[in-house]
């Protein structure tokens, strides 16, 4: 049986799902890149809220939801079941990177004693405070959490296609990137990915523009929201500390659900 605190937090999710309320601003773009039965992997899954979205959008998509935090996983567990779901997402807990193994999962404690869940990331070593370069912590909550590749999980799931990927992982994008180089070669799925760039160069050793090399040397190309447009770019913008950024291949061009991916795909 679930707790009261999870229970509090499934609640609280699936109403907003409900109303459609508070979702990031990139979720509706999501319908004019799924369509018909995509095989999707939604990386740093949380709540399950951009999972919501996605079987909105495409009602016979099949979904891999990771989310390492046991707390969150348990969330997302609830707010499945209680969407009725739970048939088109499959709940893994675990982290992604670019090896199999164990590696902590390091929870930012606010000021106000609460837990920043959605600041958590992956470490190899309990961190000193301050915990992030752009958070002002009291501290962390460090749990150890099974790791996975995606090639990896691909491969032991039978996963032959992979159409989409959400990626939220707070600085370990490159890691997850290199575990997945062979369904991005062998696929080019859509992907949208959150990029932090402090964190990377600050606890990940890697860049914004490595990140960025993974997808535009394999000849994608890359859009954002500025304001509420959707603009095409070749960077990122390095004053934000994070932002989502989403990587079209022309050779899933013809694939696209008709909307605004598909008008800039043809321009």
């Amino acid at each position: 049986m679930p707790s009261i605190r999870v229970l509090g937090h499934a609640y609280r999710a699936w109403r907003r799902n409900r109303a459609w309320a508070k979702h990031e601003p990139e979720t509706p773009y999501l319908a004019d890149l799924l369509s018909g039965a995509p095989v999707c992997l939604h990386v740093g899954a949380s709540d399950g809220r951009h999972s919501y979205v996605m079987t909105q959008v495409a009602p016979k998509a099949q979904i891999h939801a990771f989310e390492p935090s046991a707390f969150t996983f348990e969330v997302l567990k609830v707010c499945l079941a209680w969407h009725r779901i739970s048939g088109n997402v499959t709940p893994v807990n675990a982290a992604v990177a670019d090896a199999p193994g164990e590696l902590l999962l390091v929870t930012p404690i606010k000021m106000s004693g609460r837990m920043a869940r959605g600041y958590a990331y992956l470490a190899a070593e309990r961190p000193q405070s301050p915990v992030r370069p752009d958070f002002e912590d009291k501290g962390a909550q460090v749990e150890p959490t099974a790791v996975t590749t995606l090639d990896q999980y691909c491969e032991a799931q039978g996963l032959n296609r992979v159409d989409f990927i959400r990626m939220d992982v707070e600085g370990a994008e490159l890691k997850a990137l290199k575990g997945a180089e062979h369904i991005i070669e062998r696929d080019r799925p859509h992907v949208l990915i959150e990029i932090h760039p402090l964190m990377l160069e600050g606890r990940f050793s890697g860049s914004a523009q490595a990140v960025l090399e993974v997808f535009l040397s394999r000849g994608y190309r890359m859009f954002a929201l500025n304001a509420d447009r959707l603009e095409e770019c070749s960077d990122v913008d390095v004053e934000a500390p994070w932002k989502d950024y989403f990587f079209v291949h022309p050779d899933r061009a013809a694939d696209l659900p008709d909307g605004v991916f598909k008008a800039r795909m043809a321009a």
